[in-house]
């Protein structure tokens, strides 16, 4: 007994039709070009019949013709890995930082070098980029904390609480940033100083902050300044006012601090300046905290963990968004 093997959809609707009356093959897919369409024409006017899907899916119902898929991995460090266990030579990095950072591979990029155009054969170095995996930066919990009050007047005691809470991040001026003395000073405390001098500020001590939070009282003192111009006899008339302690000194406040925090999840520290300044609005004040150019430490940061991953795989690395494999 002869046991035959079975039939794909494709190869059993022609047997159907073969009982109903003539057909003729139009297009068929070979070994060589499974991508040709799998057209026949059948009767009832010499109907065409497209059998390219039913064909394709009979064929690739146990093994794929391609890899195909969009992953998402959780952190950088998947990210690489995955793009180690799947990368050829046409694999390539794509990164954004705007509007949110994030890094793509895509494992079946188009190939290096001119394309080539031959309508029968297609351009063997192209690519449908099929084959990709995202990683999306997730911003830290301190980040958050930090941007989310930056440049908001908080009430005393809401500062306080919040500057208690987040002890951890604060740093210290060093001596060098105390003296302003760059001679040997290490490269982020130059950038300190450089910051300080652009805004005419001087770092305080976490300790000086936490004190000001709990016991800081401000005496408004005003008076009359009155000038006069000795050619028109013109007189100009200006109300003045200042802040004394309650000593009666005029208040001497550091206007700058330092935190050190992650801009990712599981990332590495990176050293913020942050402004300081109080508003007092008759009985109240109210304490302002700004991070001075967030945006770059974030932007720093981002571009150095898409430089890791481009070291760490050996794959090339483009900032920007791919013409295929992006959606």
């Amino acid at each position: 007994m002869t046991t035959e093997a079975p039939k794909n959809i494709a190869e059993t609707i022609i047997a159907e039709l073969g009982r109903v009356g003539d057909f003729q093959y139009v297009e068929t897919p070979s070994d060589e070009k499974p991508q040709v369409p799998y057209i026949i024409a059948a009767p009832e006017g010499i109907k065409l019949h497209d059998l390219t899907k039913q064909h394709r899916d009979a064929r690739e119902a146990l093994v794929p013709l391609q890899r195909t898929g969009k992953a998402t991995l959780h952190d950088l460090d998947s990210l690489i890995d995955w793009t180690n266990r799947f990368k050829s030579d046409a694999t390539a990095l794509f990164g954004q930082i705007t509007p949110t950072p994030k890094l793509t591979t895509v494992i079946d990029y188009h190939g290096e070098g001119a394309s080539t155009v031959d309508p029968l054969n297609g351009d063997p170095t192209a690519s449908y980029g099929r084959h990709t995996g995202t990683y999306h930066f997730p911003v830290s919990e301190e980040w958050k904390r930090w941007t989310a009050i930056s440049g908001k007047a908080l009430d005393k005691d809401v500062f306080g609480e919040f500057i208690e809470e987040n002890a951890k991040d604060f740093l210290d001026p060093t001596p060098a940033l105390l003296g302003n003395n760059t001679d040997s000073a290490e490269q982020w405390e130059i950038r300190m100083i450089e910051i300080a001098a652009k805004v005419q500020g001087r770092f305080g001590q976490y300790a000086a902050l936490n004190m000001l939070s709990r016991e800081f009282k401000a005496h408004e003192v005003g008076h009359l300044n009155v000038s006069t111009n000795r050619d028109t006899g013109e007189a100009h008339v200006q109300f003045l006012t200042e802040h004394r302690d309650p000593d009666g000194q005029p208040l001497k406040l550091p206007n700058l601090f330092m935190i050190a925090i992650p801009v990712f999840e599981e990332g590495a520290l990176y050293r913020l300046a942050a402004r300081f300044r109080y508003r007092k609005a008759g009985s109240e004040v109210k304490f302002i905290v700004t991070l001075y150019n967030p945006d770059v430490a974030l932007r720093d940061a981002a571009r150095e963990a898409m430089r890791s991953a481009h070291e760490r795989t050996s794959v090339p690395l483009m900032m920007g968004v791919p013409e295929i494999g992006a959606a």
